[in-house]
């Protein structure tokens, strides 16, 4: 049944205090809450790592604010947004499904099955060859429930699973890696982008329809973020260091709509299952006031190279800011961790501005009372 709208204004009011309570106790639970990641390279723990693909992120500076140190395979100098929401609600850090790592115990944590690169489409992010493209997540997914169930049981598995949180980071690619990759792209050839939007949407409801029928029941879904404000769009496009208004577009046609269908979704099950969060809004806050955040600039990577060091690949011969804090991007695409904090924070307890039909901490806070 569908929570009234009434008790989940109170549950906002009270759900922050509920879900602070909570923090202090889960990380001594037996069984904390399984954590599920799907999705690009906004949340890839690595699993690129493992393929023979240049979308990756294993070797330095990339890595160099994680605790080790070391790249990991994260597109990030630290935490990305899947490891902060991890720590969010309580869960040790999510391991790459096709690390040989994810074994025994470690399977009852959840699984990273994100591969950057990818898209909705399966032609998105082709020029990177072998990436897990979200349908060979989903089986993945599958396969993962199947290996859980060796260990614990069916029931408990499929308990696990319907217990669990899920993240699923989908869209930017379609648009920057496939629609606008180079002029006159094979789908921009297809569609007018007022066409294209609605073709996504209806292939993201299908990705989303499954993961309900693998059993997910709490689905955090992003939207895209202000793609043509990214240091790569402001490099190849900007004078002035204004955002590319083509991308800006794309997203603010996209992201409306994937409310939309988020909510017809929610309609369908008769529960809220699917929760979108506005990741737009949550960039822009930093992107037009930098300094309100703590940071310097919002407009040049840390690590890069050319106009706003937004051009080509973030290596040792890059040019790498000495204060990571200070900026609200780490590469060419990627925000920095310190970025990725403050957009886990409005996952965790945003408003309605960033977070529909209700936050993290409301979820927590209702799933606390089943």
């Amino acid at each position: 049944m569908a929570v009234s709208s009434v008790i989940l204004d109170c549950l906002r009011m009270i759900s922050l205090g509920l879900i602070l309570a909570v923090g202090l106790v889960a990380p001594q639970a037996e069984a904390a809450r399984a954590f599920f990641v799907f999705g690009d390279s906004l949340v890839d723990a690595g699993n690129n790592n493992y393929l023979a693909t240049t979308a990756r992120a294993d070797s330095p500076p990339y890595g160099i604010d994680y605790p080790t140190h070391r790249p990991t395979g994260r597109f990030s100098n630290g935490l990305n947004i899947a490891d902060l929401i991890s720590q969010l609600i309580g869960s040790q850090p999510t391991l790459p499904y096709l690390s040989p790592e994810l074994r025994g115990q470690k399977l009852l944590v959840g699984a990273n099955f994100a591969s950057a690169g990818v898209g909705i489409l399966n032609d998105t992010g082709i020029q990177f060859v072998n990436i897990v493209r979200i349908y060979q997540q989903l089986a993945n997914f599958q396969q993962y429930q199947q290996r859980v169930s060796a260990l614990v049981g069916k029931d408990q598995a499929k308990k696990l699973v319907n217990q669990g949180l899920v993240l699923i980071t989908l869209g930017g690619n379609d648009f920057v890696n496939n629609y606008y990759l180079i002029p006159f792209s094979a789908r921009s050839l297809q569609f007018a982008l007022p066409a294209y939007i609605p073709f996504l949407i209806a292939e993201y409801q299908k990705i989303l329809q499954r993961l309900y029928d693998l059993g997910a029941r709490r689905v955090l879904v992003t939207g895209t973020g202000p793609l043509g404000c990214v240091p790569a769009e402001l490099g190849m496009r900007s004078r002035n260091g204004e955002c590319a208004t083509d991308l800006q577009r794309a997203a603010a046609l996209f992201n409306p709509q994937l409310v939309q269908m988020v909510t017809n979704l929610n309609n369908k099950t008769g529960s809220h299952v699917f929760i979108a969060a506005n990741a737009q809004e949550m960039h822009m806050d930093f992107i037009v006031n930098p300094r309100a955040y703590g940071f310097v600039s919002s407009k040049i990577a840390c690590c890069g190279q050319g106009p706003y060091n937004g051009l080509g690949l973030c290596t040792l011969a890059s040019n790498l800011c000495a204060n990571r804090e200070q900026y609200a991007f780490w590469d060419a695409f990627h925000p920095s961790e310190k970025a990725n904090k403050i957009i886990a924070q409005q996952i965790m307890s945003g408003s309605n501005k960033y977070m529909h039909p209700m936050n993290l901490s409301t979820i927590m806070a209702l799933d606390s009372m089943a």
